[in-house]
């Protein structure tokens, strides 16, 4: 995740240095949430008012807050890549929809009737492949087969080339 999302509104301040930050139990969870939307260590520092270093002393000092940092950043990173895998796939969703359904019959008196009513109904809907979803999956689990520049860096060896350049080309022959 590169950026905290632009609704979380994180405090900014400022302390001077060598001035000892107090860690409290409920850092924890709340390090935990914020994680979960997507925050990096910088941006829990801005929230917590101290900085960056003290969040790595606060995860080498409290395994708890360590703990709920990794589980937020894992489980959110988990829930997008899970999205983003079914973005690479055609499926088939079932959804709810209203439809109204009309009946007309005539009384007895032979005037027309009509009744609406609204249903809802199960319908099956198609949603195709996310080709850029596709290329994004694709190019980062196997680049070698699928970046768009290719480097051969592993194959790197002078292979034997023959070419046939006409008679009296052979750059092998010697002139007599």
């Amino acid at each position: 995740m590169t950026e905290a999302p632009a609704s979380l509104h994180l405090k900014k301040t400022t302390r001077k240095p060598g001035v000892k930050s107090e860690y409290r139990d409920e850092y924890a969870s709340q390090a935990h949430k914020l994680c979960l939307l997507g925050v990096q260590d910088r941006d829990l520092a801005a929230f917590f008012g101290v900085c960056r270093k003290t969040i790595l002393n606060w995860k080498t000092t409290y395994p708890d807050f360590a703990d709920a940092i990794t589980r937020g950043k894992k489980s959110a990173d988990m829930e997008v890549a899970a999205s983003l895998y079914q973005a690479t796939l055609d499926r088939v969703i079932t959804t709810k929809q209203a439809i109204k359904c009309k009946e007309i019959y005539y009384d007895d008196n032979g005037k027309r009737v009509e009744k609406e009513r609204i249903e809802i109904v199960e319908v099956e809907k198609h949603i195709p492949a996310d080709f850029r979803s596709q290329q994004f999956w694709l190019k980062n689990r196997n680049p070698k087969l699928w970046s768009d520049k290719y480097t051969d860096d592993d194959d790197i060896h002078d292979k034997a080339v023959t070419l046939n350049l006409g008679y009296g080309l052979d750059p092998h022959e010697t002139a007599d």
